[in-house]
């Protein structure tokens, strides 16, 4: 598995890239734009170049990209849906411009007006929109939440059936974050554990076909509390383990795996990679 961070795109979608270069990172997860605002101007051709120059001058090449928190493609109201499947299909163009090969994305929330189910299908149904007519190689990769409020994707199972629902299968990716997991009642913390884990994902979603990122993080929150709060490595509930086993698992020897842990505490982002690659090279 190739390690990085997330990085920030402060002062040019470049930079992100040069930041990582800084500490070590042998990919980047980005956003291509404010995560907070729906509207964003479109992509200019110089930021383009500068962006695909700095990956040729940093030397990296894979990274990948987290849509707007805005998003929802769960959403029950039709206005608000329409207007996060159009949104989503401009991210999806903006990843693929850039040679993202990764369009991460949380599945949506329901907002309590639907079941989990006809959730997951509105979401299949957004995806399938999304793709039809869509020539880019950028993949929406759907990611596994904490179940926190009304939001799906909590349950491997919940990922299986919007899968199941979508209609170019061979478009969808999935992005596994360990603290997501761990929160939403997915033990990590033991080698029994690990390997419970990965096999029940194996079985309802599959490894080897659609899993292709992690976000790799500790979590704040004690297992199954349902709760989104990330912690640096080997600080929290998770503990080392894991993420030893994690980047020696040569099923994932294909993924690209991104830190999204606290710069303020611990070392932050730097100090979590470094322990990373040792773990790796052990």
């Amino acid at each position: 598995m190739l390690l990085g961070a997330h990085t920030s795109i402060s002062g040019g979608l470049h930079k992100a890239l040069e930041r990582g270069a800084e500490f070590g990172c042998e990919c980047v997860q980005i956003f291509s734009k404010n995560q907070q605002q729906w509207a964003s101007k479109p992509l200019s051709d110089d930021e383009v170049a500068d962006f695909k120059t700095a990956v040729e001058r940093t030397g990296i090449a894979r990274f990948f990209i987290h849509d707007s928190y805005l998003i929802n493609l769960g959403a029950p109201e039709d206005d608000k849906w329409r207007r996060s499947i159009e949104a989503f299909k401009d991210e999806l163009e903006r990843a693929d411009r850039l040679g993202a090969e990764l369009l991460v994305f949380h599945p949506g929330a329901h907002l309590k007006q639907m079941s989990d189910e006809e959730c997951c299908d509105r979401v299949a149904d957004a995806l399938n929109e999304i793709l039809d007519g869509y020539k880019g190689k950028c993949k929406p990769a759907i990611e596994n939440t904490a179940g926190q409020g009304s939001n799906i994707g909590w349950r491997f199972e919940h990922i299986a059936r919007i899968i199941k629902g979508v209609r170019r299968k061979s478009m969808i990716a999935t992005c596994f974050d360990t603290a997501h997991a761990f929160a939403a009642g997915y033990d990590l913390r033991t080698k029994r554990a690990y390997t419970a884990t990965f096999a029940e994902y194996d079985k309802l979603v599959g490894i080897k076909k659609y899993l292709r990122a992690f976000h790799i993080n500790d979590s704040k929150v004690e297992l199954a509390r349902r709760v989104d709060r990330h912690e640096n490595l080997g600080h929290g509930h998770i503990g080392l383990e894991c993420f030893k086993l994690l980047v020696n698992d040569k099923r994932f020897e294909h993924c690209i795996g991104a830190l999204e842990t606290p710069m303020e505490t611990h070392g932050g982002h730097q100090a979590d990679l470094k322990m990373l690659l040792k773990f790796r090279k052990s």
